[in-house]
């Protein structure tokens, strides 16, 4: 009896992966990541079948048809500068095609460097906040920024503005329910990620919203890398000073961060929200932006397409700060390419490890890159978490994705690309000053610890699932 339930649990196993196999090859988003999983499916398919119910690359037809349904939703709600912009520069134009909106003139953007700036600055709008306040972030903690920011939220529900907040059901795994409904008693509008209604269709917790974003009154925005957790602040001893960088936006960029936030809404709630103010105040010799919104229900895949574009338009540099380096075929080609015409490629990277699969993921790809004469920059002064791309010396974006495929297909992500040469020198000044605090890479994966050699190969095979 007992080898013939083995012999059934065996041939429901290989019938299991099979069918895992099949649906891997034909629903993989790329055939890289149809590979890795193949490969691990046949393997060891009694680790990899329960992987892939989980992590499995699917494509998200639910969040597909609820996005189109909400895109449709707001095309018929008067959005500012729809088909009155001004011409779009060639520069720009391929990421106001990505973003399926314009590039927008009259925007002021201010770097925020670091938790403690940034935080500042964030509580300083929604205290000045009159009518409602949408907040967005990947990770809330229940810590001392976390109950200070909660604080604020109160405040400003209890004056009567409308506040409303996100998170994302994996980045906030361990938010208590004691904080939770401390907010939703004070008035603020706080679904449970839980318990929102796609729970099932978004319950595969590969699929994460990574975005971070605060409107206040339709006026003024931020986004960036900073979640809400004392981490942030460099307050945990082991990664020590966090270098992160964040962005306040005003003008009428700021509508297509809001955008972005209604349609999380929606898909989490089922609501329209209404009575927003979707005209912003222009700036005076304001610089042009345009939000790139990207993620797993797009019909391209945005966020690679967002980097590899980055990339083709660089002429003298295209310097990148990221805390993970684990690219598609695409981009390691394009970066590659770049520095053998001669352009000053850079990747800025921390020395610390705070996941360690893409971190050891990333030297199996940096031997290559440094060949072609890319400059890896390892960041010792604490742990670097900025989301920051400079091109030459006029484009510059901020936002929430990483130069790795969760980034590039599995995260809702969020980056506003700024066509400025006045911010892109305040960036190029910036990222300067972090280069001071670096080491740059020399060592190749053959003289690096044995583990770490035979690691980094592994890993990169699972680098299409990382």
């Amino acid at each position: 009896m007992t080898g013939y339930l083995t012999a059934l649990t065996g041939v429901a196993l290989i019938a299991a992966a099979a069918y895992c196999v099949w649906s891997a090859v034909s629903s993989a988003r790329t055939p890289q990541g149809a590979l890795a999983w193949t490969i691990f499916l046949v393997a060891a398919p009694w680790v990899a079948v329960p992987a892939y119910v989980v992590f499995g690359q699917h494509k998200l037809r639910g969040q597909r048809l609820s996005h189109r349904r909400t895109l449709a939703i707001t095309e018929r709600m008067n959005l500012p500068s729809r088909g009155t912009a001004p011409p779009t520069s060639e520069r720009m134009r391929i990421f106001a095609t990505l973003a399926g909106l314009p590039v927008l003139r009259g925007n002021k953007a201010e770097l925020l460097i670091d938790g403690h700036v940034t935080f500042d600055t964030i509580f300083e709008a929604i205290d000045g906040a009159r009518h409602y306040v949408l907040v967005q972030f990947y990770t809330i903690a229940d810590d001392d920024l976390g109950r200070a920011f909660a604080d604020r939220l109160v405040a400003a529900a209890e004056r009567g503005v409308t506040v409303r907040l996100l998170c994302d059901r994996v980045g906030s795994h361990g938010l208590s329910k004691a904080y939770r409904q401390r907010l939703v008693d004070a008035g603020v509008h706080f679904p449970d990620p839980r318990t929102t209604r796609h729970r099932a269709s978004r319950s595969r917790i590969n699929f994460r919203n990574h975005r971070k974003t605060v409107v206040v009154d339709g006026q003024w925005a931020s986004l960036g890398g900073h979640n809400v957790a004392d981490l942030y602040l460099g307050r945990d001893p082991k990664m020590g000073h966090w270098r992160d960088t964040h962005m306040k936006l005003t003008g009428p960029v700021v509508a297509q961060l809001q955008l972005g936030f209604v349609q999380d809404w929606h898909w989490q709630t089922g609501d329209v929200l209404e009575g927003l103010d979707w005209s912003p105040d222009p700036v005076a010799d304001g610089v042009d932006a345009v939000t790139v919104l990207m993620g797993p229900t797009d019909t391209f895949d945005t966020g690679a397409l967002f980097f590899f574009s980055a990339i083709a338009r660089a002429k003298r540099r295209i310097w990148i700060a990221t805390p993970y380096v684990v690219p598609d075929f695409d981009t390691l080609s394009a970066l590659k390419c770049a520095a053998l015409d001669g352009c000053d490629v850079r990747l800025l990277v921390p020395a610390r490890i705070d996941h360690y699969l893409p971190w050891l993921a990333a030297f199996a790809f940096f031997d290559e890159l440094r060949e072609a004469g890319v400059r890896i920059h390892r960041y010792c002064d604490g742990f670097l978490h900025q989301k920051v791309v400079l091109v030459d010396d006029d484009l510059a974006a901020v936002g929430t994705a990483n130069l790795d495929n969760r980034s590039f297909r599995l995260n809702f992500e969020t980056m506003v690309m700024i066509e400025d040469t006045d911010f892109a020198a305040r960036t190029d000044a910036m990222l300067r000053a972090d280069l001071e605090a670096t080491d740059l890479l020399e060592t190749p994966l053959s003289h690096q610890p044995m583990v770490m050699r035979i690691g980094a190969r592994l890993a990169r095979l699972l680098a299409p699932v990382l």
